[in-house]
């Protein structure tokens, strides 16, 4: 479960906190060992009572959100066949440190998106329509597998309102294979959610149960039911979105300290795609949680929560 530096070098050479005073106390690689287990239960049931959920009407769709806590305003972006639900169990440990912002991207379904015209730059308008709308003029941002393209382009555009990123399972680039092409294009004309997809059960349990070892039922239940939501259109047209994104030609415009955190065992993300980003963000380092896969706000909420609260919180100032 603790994360580490893939290599050794990594941290002086890539961690952006490296060189700070008291860096081994501070960067993600020292997270601690044993850290106060979240019990999923729970954390939903603080989520309800403690969370305040909102709509903003972006011109495009109107985007449901809820904020969680106080302090530093922290974005959460959720990436393909996913939603804002999925981050409740490391957002139930961050809101005691950050305000917590969490939202659905367009799915056309309840929402009055038209999503067979959107565009990668629409998804990084609405994020800054959102921040406006609940009067945030700067935020840490969290993004997801594609989110984390959406958090990168905000990051390029506005670089004094995102100071900093970090970015789990991301993707730089990711073309779709042809047979992959042709499921996304039948899917964008079929009705009903990703919970109706056939053998879909059986396929999250061959690529993803593994990395749940150990979490309670109640957890891969929630998995299922929560990703399930995706309306199959929806998906249709994400999938589409992934592979004409290419974030790779305008890497280096991202001077931001940046943190990618990986899984040692990721089925989805391979480390092609993390090295492109590390060889492209000047200032970007890794953090790899053992025995994860692409999904650890699921199955490592403990240790991402942790090393997410270590990269975002300011040094203590030196007397």
């Amino acid at each position: 479960m603790n994360p580490h530096h893939e290599r050794p070098e990594d941290c002086a050479a890539h961690c952006p906190l490296a060189g700070v005073p008291n860096c081994h106390e501070m960067c993600p690689a020292h997270a601690p060992a044993s850290l106060p287990p979240i019990e999923f239960d729970d954390a939903t049931a603080r989520f309800q009572r403690e969370a305040t959920r909102g709509v903003c009407d972006t011109s495009r769709y109107k985007l449901a959100y809820y904020t969680w806590g106080t302090g530093a305003p922290l974005l959460f972006i959720h990436g393909v066949s996913d939603n804002a639900d999925s981050f409740i169990q490391p957002i139930s440990r961050l809101s005691a440190h950050f305000r917590c912002i969490a939202y659905n991207l367009p799915t056309g379904r309840g929402d009055g998106a038209w999503i067979s015209r959107y565009t990668h730059s629409d998804l990084v308008a609405d994020l800054w329509t959102l921040l406006d709308h609940l009067g945030v003029t700067q935020s840490y941002v969290f993004g997801s597998s594609f989110g984390a393209t959406v958090a990168l382009g905000a990051m390029r555009d506005e670089p004094r309102r995102v100071p900093r990123g970090v970015l789990q399972g991301a993707i730089a680039c990711r073309r779709l294979r042809p047979a992959e092409k042709w499921i996304t294009r039948i899917t964008r004309f079929l009705p009903g959610t990703m919970r109706y997809l056939p053998y879909r059960t059986k396929i999250l349990d061959k690529v993803h149960r593994p990395s749940f070892a150990g979490r309670s039922d109640s957890v891969w239940h929630g998995f299922v039911e929560t990703t399930g939501r995706t309306p199959l259109r929806a998906f249709g047209y994400q999938a589409r979105l992934v592979d004409r994104t290419d974030v790779r030609p305008w890497l280096a415009e991202v001077k931001q300290p940046v943190l990618l955190v990986c899984g040692e065992r990721d089925p989805v993300v391979g480390a092609a795609q993390t090295e492109a980003l590390l060889q492209g963000l000047p200032n970007a380092g890794r953090v790899v949680i053992e025995g994860c896969g692409h999904m650890p706000y699921y199955t490592h909420p403990e240790v991402l929560a942790e090393v997410v609260r270590q990269f975002l919180t300011p040094p203590p100032e030196q007397k």
